[in-house]
């Protein structure tokens, strides 16, 4: 799971985000650029170009948040709005322009290189304008929060500098303090949504809310002293002086206490008038138009044409696949028993779990030390960005997935930071440590998003863009690197890897049984529990999820499987010329691409090889 701004705000879809008012200066914007070129004539790849700076650049001022992880701060004092008519409006009069302008282009004339570029953006606009159409939004923008997506979860710890964020001066914490605002104002508009929601019959779940409600719980009861909106004022920078902290550190309290109060007003609003009125049947086909919403995400998310059934009957077949090869590890340690009585005896014995959140702490960094000693055998580009391993923060960890990455700047001036889930220890599996650093740390997650943002020769749309199938398909597909980096020579190890195959799996079975068979919250985790060593609580955390974020869990396995896949391919066009680092150079230099862009460039490029 990837913590960037866009992700927390829309579960793993990356949306533009924009107002009515920034929606003309695109075509204003890119005939200025071209105005550079007046003596010359541009050619079409820097037409292209021209367009996809204009673009670029008008999304910086649509989406500040997303400025700010990278590194940009000239709207440092906005959060944005996100949620309003007039911004889904604005956002989809920028799509219909951007694509309208990149159509006039002659795509024969760029190089290829440039026509990989032509082909995402296209992509990019047209599922965008999908998800902007009357009947999908009749279908998602009453439904604002849950307790996976929403500001409330990612805001706090945005807010409270250890974020992406900077507070190295007083107008960085001025600058929050007028993010504050706006982002209660967000809060109280996403009431308004949920009110709609009521009006026209289309709801959330009573699971999610139930969740939602617990979440603002338990921020307000932090209180102010332990609030993370106050953490800022617990470590000015040295050069501050005695009166502006003063200033500030009052200003903060104030501020606090009027989240605080918006948090009171969403809780009590969801408790006592959405609550008893939010569907108790938790899949999508369940829900008032949940059927049409769920086919047009999957190809969202797969960025391919896939059917729930096929998917499902996929999952199915690996689960089966990846059984037989656990079966296998089983014998090898000379466990007696049946495969869920190894499940147990993983869930259950001590030696499997850890003994301290420090001790957990210590086993992440080991872990990093082997990958690094090893990754050059892999990757010729090492990232720049340094990754950081933490625990979550004990205030959310309750609500987070095993682990996480949140993304680091351009420059390597902020640190990637890998993120795992120190609650409740004895559900945790240190059997799980070295997949889950690679999917999430390296080299999953931290190379694919930083080797993308750190090439400038990229568009910026596919340094800081992407899509789920790449993104996480890339992580899990990283995941099996520790087999030639000799990570898995502990059996335990090489089971805890494909536990988690397993999960990725399960997922497709899952999900698509929640949202287009009927499952029941209480079907998907029993089927988790019976097919693989997880604990409940992690099993339902997972269950949870994907209730709240439908799809997202499908684009994993989806993505991995077309990775290995194309690997294969150019293992066997290429014999003893193929170097598994110029595939992996070829894999990730352009970016995340859709599926379907990214099978005819490694073929393109196996072609050129021979």
């Amino acid at each position: 799971m990837i913590k960037t701004p866009l992700a927390l705000l829309v579960g793993t879809s990356l949306l533009a985000l924009g107002s009515v008012a920034n929606a003309q200066p695109l075509a204003a914007a890119s005939a200025l650029a071209m105005e550079h070129h007046a003596e010359a004539e541009m050619t079409e790849g820097e037409k292209l170009k021209a367009l996809f700076a204009a673009s670029d650049e008008d999304e910086l001022k649509r989406n500040p948040i997303g400025a700010l992880f990278r590194g940009d701060e000239r709207y440092a004092d906005q959060l944005g709005d996100y949620i309003s008519d007039e911004y889904f409006a604005g956002e989809k009069a920028a799509e219909q322009a951007q694509l309208a302008a990149l159509l006039k282009l002659d795509r024969s004339k760029l190089n290829a290189t440039d026509k990989i570029a032509y082909d995402v953006f296209k992509r990019n606009k047209e599922q965008a304008l999908k998800g902007y159409s009357d009947e999908i939004m009749a279908l998602t923008v009453v439904r604002p929060v849950n307790h996976f997506s929403g500001f409330h979860t990612f805001y706090p710890n945005f807010a409270s500098g250890k974020g992406g964020a900077p507070f190295k001066t007083v107008k960085h914490y001025e600058d929050n303090l007028k993010r504050h605002k706006e982002y209660i104002v967000i809060g109280d508009r996403s009431i308004e949504r949920f009110r709609e929601g009521m009006e026209s019959g289309v709801l959330e779940t009573k699971l999610t809310i139930t969740n939602v409600i617990e979440q603002l719980a338990t921020q307000n009861g932090l209180g102010l002293e332990d609030s993370p909106f106050m953490a800022p004022t617990k470590n000015f920078p040295d050069d501050f002086s005695d009166a502006d902290k003063a200033r500030l550190t009052k200003e903060y309290a104030a501020a606090t206490e009027e989240i605080f109060a918006g948090n009171q007003r969403m809780h009590d609003f969801l408790k006592n008038e959405y609550l008893p009125v939010a569907r108790t049947e938790v899949g999508l086909s369940q829900m008032k138009g949940g059927a049409i919403l769920y086919e047009n995400m999957i190809e969202n998310t797969t960025t391919l044409p896939l059917k729930a059934d096929y998917v499902h009957n996929l999952g199915l077949s690996e689960v089966t696949r990846i059984k037989t090869e656990m079966e296998a590890i089983k014998a090898e340690v000379g466990f007696d028993g049946t495969l869920s009585e190894f499940f147990e005896f993983l869930r259950t014995d001590e030696q499997f779990h850890p003994e301290s959140r420090e001790a957990l702490t210590q086993a992440y960094y080991d872990m990093g030390k082997m990958v690094d000693a090893r990754i050059g055998e892999q990757f010729k580009v090492l990232p720049k960005s340094p990754l950081e391993i933490r625990p979550y923060d004990e205030s959310i960890e309750k609500f987070q997935a095993g682990g996480s990455y949140q993304s680091g700047t351009p420059d390597g001036s902020r640190p990637g930071v890998f993120y795992f889930n120190a609650y409740d220890l004895p559900s945790r599996s240190t059997s799980g440590i070295t997949t889950l650093y690679l999917h999430e740390g390296a080299p999953g997650h931290h190379f694919q998003i930083s080797l993308a943002q750190e090439n400038a020769d990229l568009p910026n749309f596919m340094r800081f863009g992407g899509n789920t199938a790449f993104v996480e398909g890339w992580a899990l597909y990283a995941e099996k690197l520790g087999f030639p980096m000799e990570l898995y020579d502990d059996p335990y190890q090489r089971f805890g890897h494909l536990d988690d195959e397993m999960l990725r799996a399960m997922r497709l079975v899952v999900d698509t049984g929640l949202h287009s068979k009927g499952w029941s919250r209480e079907q998907a985790i029993q089927y988790m529990l019976d097919n693989s060593s997880m604990g409940e609580t992690d099993a339902t955390a997972e269950v949870e999820r994907y209730i709240a974020i439908p799809t997202q869990a499908l684009a994993y396995k989806i993505g991995a499987l077309t990775i290995q896949r194309l690997k294969k391919e150019a293992e066997d066009a290429l014999g003893d010329k193929f170097d598994p680092r110029e595939f992996h150079d070829q894999v990730l230099n352009t970016g995340a691409l859709p599926m379907t862009v990214l099978e005819s460039k490694i073929r393109d490029w196996v072609a050129s090889q021979g």
